[in-house]
């Protein structure tokens, strides 16, 4: 019974872990490790090796890197500025909040537009430019975000089985 309830934590620990993709206050590569630390709670850390460790942390790494690097490339290969980076930024946390389900492309659509527009007077155009980098940006870094955490969830199965 008790192994039944492990795996249920594990698989619950993934899973909100792959929702933290379009949902950015859930830190989903801090639930994907969770899921690995309830392993070895419930099982054993013995049969987490150290290598597995090291290559976890540093795709742990590589999430953050991407997550960061997706969004301010989408921002600016479009025209934005750090304003309408900022303004992505706070419209993706927020979003998802205000309008559930399509807030999460909303939210940094209008948050780089509207920063665009309020610190940089930029005009409609540019700052909708901006607003379209920034949902490019945030599509581009939850699928490469995805992928990176398949793979982790993916050695980790690799590893015990």
């Amino acid at each position: 019974m008790l192994e039944i309830v492990g795996w249920v934590f594990i698989l619950l620990f993934f899973a909100i872990g792959f929702i933290g993709l379009v949902y950015p206050v859930i830190p989903a590569s801090l639930f994907i490790i969770g899921g690995f630390l309830i392993y070895g709670l419930f099982f054993s850390f013995a049969d987490l090796p150290w290598w597995f460790w090291l290559i976890e942390i540093l795709f742990v790494l590589l999430l953050f890197g991407a997550d960061f690097l997706a969004n301010v490339i989408g921002v600016k290969k479009f025209g934005g500025s750090k304003a309408g980076l900022w303004g992505s930024t706070i419209g993706l946390i927020f979003g998802p909040f205000i309008i559930p389900f399509a807030g999460i492309l909303i939210g940094p659509f209008a948050g780089a537009i509207i920063a665009e527009l309020v610190v940089n007077r930029s005009s409609i155009k540019n700052s909708i430019r901006s607003g379209v980098g920034s949902v490019i940006g945030f599509i581009t870094s939850a699928v490469t975000k995805g992928i990176i955490q398949a793979i982790m969830v993916g050695l980790f199965f690799w590893v015990i089985l």
